[in-house]
């Protein structure tokens, strides 16, 4: 953004252009997206539009920026071990399909079209950092603490968010995303793939426990 807004009128205006923004690029799609248009949606003048927004690339990028918080704002709370693990899934695949049932439209834009910054700042590149340590978060096990299971930890954080981000992306696209048996199929995917991996590991750590030479019971 050119600049931040302080005052209460200020943010109300970015506000209402971010959700014009979204309306217009979800409609439109990217080479048809145009500051014009969203000006005029938001109800303010294009100059007003431009003293936070000089492009609409980077109009885009906070439209990106906005659908992103509410992804990471859905994964957060999946960490929390009070919950059990069927609860925690349930929280994932309801937060994610809720999020992607009220633009659908939008979100194929963003991942499809609109054109990506990068960099070590980039809106893209922080939210996959996060977007990957909450998944890990979920899967963590307590004795996960060295370096080959933290890298297979990883690497199942990486399988299940594909899982569930491929899942929830073709079924906007399809405009299956409202079917509960859809939320059913995937909760119990999920929670599978994990049982199964928290089986697997509990019984490699006795094995080691036990088994390996040099261990004493």
């Amino acid at each position: 953004m050119r600049k931040e807004p302080r005052q209460a009128r200020s943010r109300a205006t970015v506000e209402a252009i971010l959700i014009a923004g979204a309306q217009v690029l979800g409609r439109r799609g990217w080479a048809s997206f145009t500051t014009n248009e969203v000006a005029e949606a938001a109800g303010v003048s294009i100059g007003s539009l431009y003293q936070y927004f000089p492009n609409k690339l980077i109009l885009s990028e906070a439209i990106t920026a906005r659908h992103f918080d509410e992804i990471l704002a859905v994964l957060r709370p999946i960490g929390d071990e009070a919950l059990s693990l069927t609860r925690r899934v349930e929280q994932l695949v309801d937060g994610m399909i809720g999020v992607h049932s009220i633009n659908p439209a939008l979100h194929r834009v963003l991942l499809e079209e609109a054109p990506r910054a990068r960099g070590p700042k980039s809106v893209h590149d922080r939210f996959e950092a996060e977007y990957l340590r909450c998944y890990a978060a979920l899967i963590a096990q307590p004795d996960e603490d060295d370096a080959r299971n933290r890298e297979s930890a990883d690497a199942a954080a990486q399988v299940v968010s594909a899982a569930v981000a491929g899942v929830i992306h073709d079924a906007a696209h399809r405009g299956t995303i409202g079917l509960p048996v859809l939320k059913r199929e995937l909760v119990d995917m999920v929670e599978a793939y994990l049982l199964r991996r928290r089986r697997r590991g509990r019984a490699g750590w006795v094995r080691r426990k036990w088994v390996e030479p040099g261990e004493l019971p």
